[in-house]
């Protein structure tokens, strides 16, 4: 029964607080009292051990470099250099989890640096590679990370998320794949030195440095900072495939200056430019990343580094179009949904394109140009006529006239 009377001199038989620190009591056999921040600790204790009964292992199938490649072309357009590191490196991971304990050899970890422009799938390529190997998968921004002591999130965290993502189940967690972004957000250079500590740079890459090498972590099973009473789920990242990316912008300076070649930029016009860093890009050495603000020590705990290249307008038609959950099929189902068809015709399509491309964020610039084109008629698609059809060319995609009915469908 709860214990609130006006007077009492009553304290928790487990953590020795008073009724005035946590204004509730509960009132066991033999004048004992547990307050409720107690019965929330017992509580997660008890979940931790009991989660689930002790399972086996559970051994992930490793589909061979080219399974791994065909799948992610499915979804990611282009980037085939990329695509082959990363399957390569992902079916060397997993051969490595399953002959660990059966081969003399030590065989490292090999962990994946994903370089290239925003928007041109280093996410997607994380995410499709956790789908089709069927293990648990989650995303961090380094960004928001702290070094221990500082407001913030926790490296900690990052692992609580995979854990979550497995269900608690912590054998299946350390077979997943964490996918980290920004890492180019947190690198110290001379741009932003500073006499005082450095809260989410450098300090954040020397918290991250054991956990993409392996090592036992203790992770708190409810996030947030570590308490001392608490018991931790204990988790070896060392099974564990990390996948960083960045966009690391100027980089390509960096490798124009080594090499000798004039410095360029990321202008967009005539697509030469694009070519260029696509050049640079496919030429970074760790020099390079060390000289950009990563420590040696990240480094050289991502080995592998595959390049991603600027997304050409061609490849943003195709990525309208081709992949599994392309943009173009999306919309065309919602207007399915409303007994209506949806077209676009190829100059429309080249027009969506081109919106996007000068926006500079990649594939992402395609979703906002087609929220802002597709407002209206998706607004007013329940309440119009049912079997209309709907085309979208050039001059709808720049404005020039709303997107209206164009023809009734045969038999409607």
């Amino acid at each position: 029964m709860g214990y609130d009377r006006d007077e009492h001199k009553e304290a928790c038989s487990f953590c020795g607080k008073s009724y005035d620190a946590v204004q509730r009591l509960i009132q066991g056999g033999h004048n004992t009292f547990i307050c409720a921040e107690c019965v929330e600790l017992c509580y997660s204790i008890i979940k931790q051990d009991d989660l689930r009964p002790p399972q086996p292992r559970r051994a992930v199938r490793v589909p061979a470099p080219a399974e791994i490649k065909r799948h992610l072309d499915e979804y990611v357009l282009g980037q085939e250099r990329a695509k082959k590191t990363v399957a390569v490196a992902v079916h060397n991971h997993y051969k490595r989890l399953m002959h660990a304990e059966l081969d003399e050899v030590e065989l490292e970890k090999s962990n994946v640096l994903l370089i290239g422009p925003s928007g041109c799938g280093k996410t997607l390529i994380a995410r499709v590679l956790a789908r089709s190997l069927e293990v648990p998968f989650a995303i961090a921004d380094a960004t928001t990370l702290t070094e221990a002591g500082y407001v913030g999130e926790d490296v900690e965290n990052v692992l609580l998320k995979l854990i979550q993502a497995a269900d608690y189940d912590i054998e299946r967690a350390q077979q997943g794949i964490i996918y980290i972004d920004e890492l180019d957000k947190i690198g110290k250079t001379y741009h932003n030195v500073s006499i005082t500590r450095d809260v989410g740079g450098e300090g954040v890459q020397q918290a991250l440095l054991k956990m993409l090498e392996g090592t036992t972590a203790n992770v708190p099973p409810h996030g947030g900072r570590k308490h001392p009473e608490e018991k931790y789920i204990q988790i070896d990242t060392g099974r564990i495939l990390f996948i960083c990316g960045g966009s690391f912008n100027g980089i390509h300076e960096l490798v124009a200056k080594r090499i000798n070649q004039q410095s360029i930029g990321f202008g967009r016009e005539g697509g030469g430019e694009d070519e260029n860093i696509s050049a640079m890009l496919d030429q970074v050495t760790d020099d390079d990343l060390v000289k950009y603000g990563l420590i040696p020590e990240m480094v050289g705990r991502l080995p592998i580094v595959a390049p991603l290249m600027p997304l050409t307008e061609d490849e943003l038609v195709r990525i309208l179009v081709e992949p599994k959950n392309a943009l173009i099929r999306q919309y065309q189902k919602y207007f399915e949904f409303e007994g209506s068809q949806l077209e676009f015709t190829q100059k429309g399509l080249r027009e969506i394109a081109r919106a996007a491309s000068e926006k500079d964020t990649g594939a992402r610039g395609l979703r906002s140009v087609l929220e802002r084109l597709m407002l209206e008629a998706l607004f007013n698609l329940p309440s119009a006529a049912k079997g209309s059809t709907y085309v979208v060319g050039p001059a709808v995609v720049r404005g020039e006239r709303p997107m209206v009915e164009q023809r009734k469908r045969k038999g409607a």
